[in-house]
């Protein structure tokens, strides 16, 4: 009697490594999963030591995996899918990152982006990437390695370095240094890769003075991508998707169609809107984005990044200590009242979109001596509503109409949220019955190359409502909100 074939997900995140095994109906037959630390070297700045990243990743996988076949099923395949724009080099001879991983988040290299926006390149990189000139992407940080660790950059000249956003690091660990490779997402993050050739562009290269010899291949996101080494797993296993979070938190959200809009709630926020094959070029700050690449179709995104949404909840725990666990927040705040005008803009790494600002730092505006620690709580919830509210009225400036939101992510297991978020928007929300999305789109990834899951419209009618929200606010409230929101960012920006 043949097993159960199962695919096993690797979400790589901000904060923990998981690794989430699902069935052929999608279901979750196991998951496990391990924080690891952050590092602050210094203000605005966020890394990550990779040797964290690999041996939490590594010993989740292998306890998720075996813990699914304990109950019968054998694990045919793997999806990779990881925080996007986090850099790694690394020395192709010993395998050894030659420094800290370089967090999407981090600040470091604002005067540099600085620079080169003065030099007038910001349109021309948008034109190719889809992206700002911003920290957050890989390429400047690429070049701050290769700048401050010694002698990397001969190195580098030599062929003897390279790089990978996360996923591309996992695929060199897992398959033992056999594969150097990314997938259309990640690359379409690093501020190298033009979306509209799809492919590393030389001009990109030499603005941002990164070799092309550190570059990994970039594939389809259900593609070919190796096998892990055997003594890793017991076995070799295919890797066979790959896609950075929020392109897989869409499919996993089956926003397969234009027009068809997702929000993730986890570290940050980032909203994606899928554009179809064309690409849309924003006109209000926004990212223009490779939603994925699928047996040669390339669809796009418009996408809004918001830095701090969980990374918020996780600094009320873990910074200030007003919570214990992150679910303690819906049952602080009270149901009949309000935010007697507290507002938190939670900049502390700068702000994305729309406002693009590395510079500025987070500030708690309206404190009375009525202020307590309920009353925090609440307007940090509320930031992270108020936050998506400006990339939705951005999308909308931009020709995108959304008509229902489908939310993921770890906060949205919070009732009080999602209603107050529904509020804001104006637009009903809908929350997924499976709200591992991220994983899933991983998972499906690799189970299509694999046969398991089908295409696109088939893997669709999985998907199923776990619960909706719609607006039952007053609009003159709402806009009361609204307008004290904008105010706090206007204070603070100025």
């Amino acid at each position: 009697m043949s097993k159960t074939p199962l695919i096993l997900s690797i979400d790589q995140g901000t904060t923990s490594s998981r690794a989430i095994v699902f069935d052929t109906d999608t279901r979750i037959v196991a998951i496990a999963q391990k924080e690891f630390p952050q590092v602050f070297p210094d203000d605005g700045w966020v890394e990550h030591n990779p040797n964290d990243i690999w041996e939490t990743t590594l010993s989740v996988t292998q306890e998720a995996l075996e813990k699914a076949e304990a109950m019968g099923g054998e694990v045919i395949g793997i999806g990779i899918t990881n925080q996007r724009e986090t850099t790694i080099v690394w020395d192709k001879e010993t395998g050894k990152a030659i420094h800290n991983a370089i967090v999407w988040q981090d600040r470091r290299t604002a005067a540099e982006c600085q620079k080169l926006i003065d030099q007038g390149l910001q349109d021309s990189i948008q034109k190719k990437t889809g992206l700002r000139l911003d920290p957050y992407f890989s390429a400047t940080k690429i070049s701050w390695i290769l700048d401050h660790v010694d002698n990397a950059r001969l190195l580098a000249e030599n062929g003897r370095l390279a790089f990978g956003t996360v996923d591309s690091f996992l695929i060199w660990k897992l398959t033992g240094g056999k594969v150097h490779a990314t997938d259309v997402t990640n690359a379409s993050r690093t501020n190298l890769f033009n979306i509209n050739t799809m492919q590393w562009d030389q001009e990109l290269m030499d603005i941002f003075n990164v070799p092309a010899s550190l570059l990994p291949e970039v594939k389809e996101c259900s593609d070919n991508y190796g096998e892990t080494q055997a003594s890793l797993l017991g076995r070799a296993i295919p890797i066979r998707g790959v896609a950075g979070d929020q392109q897989a938190a869409a499919i996993g959200q089956c926003c397969f169609t234009a027009g068809s809009i997702k929000s993730t709630y986890g570290t940050g926020c980032f909203m994606l809107l899928n554009t179809g094959e064309k690409v849309v070029l924003s006109k209000n700050r926004l990212l223009t984005t490779v939603a994925y690449t699928i047996d040669g179709t390339t669809h796009y995104a418009l996408e809004g990044s918001i830095f701090i949404a969980g990374a918020a909840v996780q600094w009320l725990r873990d910074g200030i200590k007003l919570i214990k666990k992150a679910t303690d927040t819906e049952h602080m705040i009270k149901a009949d009242g309000d935010n007697a005008g507290l507002y938190l803009v939670p900049a502390f790494t700068g702000l994305g979109a729309p406002h693009w600002n590395p510079n500025v730092r987070g500030a708690l505006f309206g404190i009375t001596q009525a202020t307590d620690q309920e009353a925090i709580v609440r307007a940090t919830l509320e930031s992270v509503c108020y936050q998506t509210n400006d990339l939705l009225t951005a999308m909308r400036k931009d020709g995108g109409n959304p008509t229902i939101l489908r939310v993921d992510g770890g906060m949205v297991a919070n009732n009080w949220l999602l209603q107050f978020l529904s509020d804001v928007l104006q637009l009903p929300l809908e929350r997924p019955r499976v709200l591992e999305t991220t994983a899933l789109g991983a998972a499906y990834l690799a189970g299509r190359k694999l046969g398991v899951y089908g295409d696109t419209e088939e893997f669709s009618k999985t998907w199923g409502i776990d619960r909706e929200f719609v607006p039952t606010m007053d609009s003159d409230v709402r806009d009361r909100l609204i307008t004290g929101w904008d105010n706090a960012v206007r204070r603070l920006m100025a």
